[in-house]
């Protein structure tokens, strides 16, 4: 393990730190994978990275949340939140740093860089392929995210291995334990892009499934999407149901609290949300809000992208860590064994539904 080496950005740096502690565990060392290196801001906004060790023959891997909006610099006397372009474009200056002299290159970057802008309608931006490309044309070997938006845009750099991992396990494993909702339980996608999603939770929870439709007013664009004017529900009745309501992400959240107020009209017991990133991007008060009426009864995310500390103190707001998770994929690539435990590890949920039942 003395050529692996952790390029920790400044906004994963907690998630960093625990990976490789995790990771000096995993393999017996006392001494820190994480390089020496800096990021700078100049005062125009401008940015440069410097490696301050040697690099050569290394296999190294770049950790990255590109949705973490609490990282700040001065620009022009003005203070400036990086936005998710400007952590992208940091990945790029610590490619270029290393000034192809690593044996590997993989970035992992759990929340995928414009992962909903995956696929073009009309004249419009196709960013997440641009973007895919960009990595692939700065010679990277490697590329690792968590349950991406949209799988198929791996298509847009098929030569460029590129693996979509889910922290479905580690959330079911949590909920297991901690909750009593096993029996009279039903899956719910919020709509149809959740399906899959939805039915591999069903699937492993041995449970019914169903799904809420979208319907949009098309002719109208609000905050750059067609609003929602009804969510429809199809599926087994909730009445009396424990629900589980599961997605890849929550943005303003307002979709999936609409879905939560109708599950409890229809006589719903408990209602869980569950998805992996949770950007509460119109604040945290639209969840405090929704829980005083009763719309659902927990919230189980993850840590694989920023949530301010101070929203854990909610006691419906259940933050899941993944960071042993990335330490696993991260030794399992480096020697060169078979992701397929990580990939399909089932047998711990089946022990614990065992032992709920």
């Amino acid at each position: 393990m003395n050529d692996l080496k952790l390029i920790v950005m400044q906004n994963i740096d907690e998630i960093g730190k625990e990976v490789d502690d995790y990771l000096k565990k995993m393999n017996r060392q006392e001494k820190s994978y994480m390089m020496d290196f800096n990021s700078f801001r100049f005062n125009n906004g401008e940015g440069k990275v410097t490696i301050n060790e040697t690099v050569r023959d290394k296999d190294v891997f770049i950790l990255s949340d590109v949705g973490n909006y609490s990282i700040t610099y001065e620009m022009h006397g003005f203070k400036v939140h990086m936005s998710p372009d400007e952590h992208f474009q940091d990945i790029k200056r610590c490619i270029s740093a290393l000034s192809g002299y690593a044996r590997r290159i993989t970035i992992i970057t759990p929340l995928l860089y414009q992962s909903r802008q995956d696929k073009r309608k009309g004249k419009e931006s196709l960013d997440c392929a641009i973007a895919l490309q960009e990595l692939e044309r700065l010679n990277i070997d490697h590329i690792i995210t968590f349950d991406c938006h949209e799988r198929k845009v791996a298509n847009a750099i098929p030569n460029l291995p590129f693996e979509n991992f889910y922290p479905t396990n580690i959330i079911l494993e949590e909920l297991i334990q901690k909750e009593d909702i096993i029996d009279n339980l039903l899956v719910i996608s919020p709509d149809m892009g959740a399906m899959e999603r939805a039915r591999y939770y069903a699937d492993m929870l041995s449970s019914d499934v169903g799904m809420f439709y979208k319907r949009r007013d098309l002719t109208r664009i609000i905050n750059g999407k067609n609003p929602i004017v009804e969510h429809a529900y199809m599926g087994a009745d909730v009445k009396d149901k424990n629900v589980i309501v599961v997605d890849d992400l929550i943005a303003s959240g307002s979709s999936m609290i609409e879905v939560g107020a109708k599950l409890r009209e229809k006589g719903a017991k408990k209602i869980f949300f569950i998805t992996t990133f949770s950007l509460f991007t119109e604040g945290i008060n639209v969840f405090k809000d929704a829980y005083k009426k009763k719309y659902f009864d927990k919230l189980y995310t993850t840590n694989l992208t920023y949530i301010p500390k101070e929203f854990s103190k909610y006691k419906w707001m259940n933050v899941v860590n993944c960071s042993k998770r990335i330490a696993e994929i991260i030794d399992y690539i480096h020697e060169g064994k078979s992701l397929k435990k990580i990939v399909h590890g089932n047998d711990r949920i089946i022990e614990l539904l065992n032992k709920k039942k």
